[in-house]
């Protein structure tokens, strides 16, 4: 069994006055960046408000999206950026940035070869909606792709020295005549300020702000959310109050299978479904393309007035998405030896339950799903007992909103023009995902962009 891996974050008393690059945020975004600055001869520091690092990235369930990868070869899949390109941009509503999405696609693969080239193998594939083929690159134990790669990124920052506080919050960012040079710190309620030759903001989106959400989207009021406490748009605001562009504000992910009976919304990975999971009314009746958008999906369970649906799955499926054995392991999985036993223990009308499955696994055989048009994740059938439901229902997930940047990550004004010395990526950026976000896309988004944050502002400083 592998050691148990624990990060300790560096002592407050060594913070610096000076660094080359700081890095505020310790998601996926931040670490990578951080990680590549440092390779190339930079001295960064990372910031983290919170005491628990990894922000939203440690959420993340499914994986990583990429293109025309070795690992996709491997698994005898041929893909294209073509391809890539062309369903995020539709999955988007066509209203992604095409600058952004062009260089997104074409350097998945190199993303996926870097992490790899850290050890940290992304080398079995799933599928997510919106997407045609398998692209979304997962560890091969099948753990939730954030916990991992969150982990396996701090072994990185660790080896490599990298400080990394915790418990400091930034407050504000300092320009120096035209370019930002500092930022100003709480520390346990003591202000200072920290000098820099630049900054990458990586502090994610807003999920978990209730009053800019509603600001920008008043009918989302009272939504429940996962996003982790913290993800409240800070550095938004900061490069807001600097002059930075905002985009797509008003686009925001609901996602649609997010188990929210307890006090904590747990969101049920869209593996579950690429795996080949259905979903079910509370009749026990199929009613849509579970792997249609995430929008998509979201406006037909809205559409029940029922409160949610269910996914319905089996222990083949199970057996395929590691994270059920955590939603088990926190009460969110009901168990039946038989469909018959599930649908009484959930009140489903037992007919409709077993004609939804067995049409479903009629459906499979045939590669053909005359009911609801699904053509992906249909490589497994619901007939391995025992059976499952998760009762989920849509919860607030992803910005897609946010600060204007260009393909270089540098963060841009009103008028289209760099802030000199201030770079972004993450899910702080606006524009990538159009109006709707593909599964898998995320991850994708913080080490692409993370690693061209930590190229940028290696270029710009030297």
């Amino acid at each position: 069994m592998a050691e148990k891996f624990t990060f300790t974050p560096t002592d407050i008393s060594t913070l610096k006055d000076h660094y080359d690059v700081i890095v505020i945020g310790s998601g996926g975004a931040g670490l990578t960046a951080a990680i590549q600055a440092h390779e190339l001869g930079l001295k960064p520091v990372i910031l983290e408000k919170m005491d628990k690092i990894g922000g939203n990235t440690t959420r993340a369930s499914s994986g990583m999206n990429a293109a025309e990868t070795l690992v996709q070869l491997k698994h005898g899949i041929v893909d294209s950026f073509e391809d890539f390109y062309a369903e995020t941009y539709k999955g988007g509503g066509e209203k992604n940035n095409t600058e952004l999405l062009k260089f997104f696609s074409e350097h998945g693969a190199l993303a996926i070869d870097w992490l790899a080239d850290h050890g940290i193998h992304l080398d079995d594939i799933t599928i997510t909606g919106g997407m045609s083929v398998m692209r979304t690159h997962r560890p091969s134990s099948l753990a939730p792709i954030g916990g991992f790669l969150v982990t396996e990124l701090l072994k990185q920052v660790a080896k490599a020295g990298i400080p990394l506080f915790t418990g400091v919050k930034v407050t504000e960012l300092v320009k120096d005549g035209d370019k930002v040079d500092a930022v100003k710190l709480d520390i346990a309620g003591k202000t200072s300020e920290l000098k820099a030759d630049a900054v990458i903001l990586a502090t994610g989106g807003f999920g978990a702000n209730q009053e800019l959400l509603t600001k920008f989207r008043p009918d989302l009021k009272g939504y429940k959310t996962t996003n982790q406490p913290g993800a409240t748009g800070d550095g938004i605001n900061f490069a807001h109050a600097l002059g930075a562009k905002l985009v797509d504000m008003d686009q925001v992910q609901v996602h649609p299978t997010v188990q929210q009976d307890t006090p904590h919304a747990y969101l049920i990975g869209e593996a579950v479904r690429g795996e080949g999971a259905i979903l079910v009314n509370k009749h026990g009746d199929r009613f849509t393309n579970e792997l249609d958008t995430r929008k998509n999906v979201t406006a037909a369970i809205d559409a029940l007035k029922e409160g949610g649906a269910y996914l319905i799955f089996d222990q083949g499926i199970r057996d395929r998405v590691k994270a059920v054995e955590f939603y088990d392991h926190v009460g969110l999985v009901t168990t039946g030896k038989t469909t018959d036993d599930l649908a009484d223990q959930l009140g489903f009308d037992k007919t409709a339950l077993n004609n939804a499955v067995s049409t479903w696994n009629k459906a499979v055989a045939a590669k053909n799903d005359a009911e609801f048009g699904r053509t992906t994740g249909m490589e497994r059938d619901i007939e391995h007992a025992p059976f499952f439901a998760i009762h989920i229902a849509p919860a607030v997930h992803y910005t897609m909103g946010g600060i204007a940047i260009n393909h270089k990550t540098e963060v841009l004004d009103e008028n289209g023009q760099a802030i000199t010395g201030l770079f972004a990526a993450g899910e702080i950026v606006g524009g990538l995902h159009g109006n709707n976000r593909i599964g898998g896309n995320s991850i994708a988004e913080t080490v692409i962009f993370g690693r061209q944050a930590g190229q940028q502002v290696y270029k710009y400083i030297k």
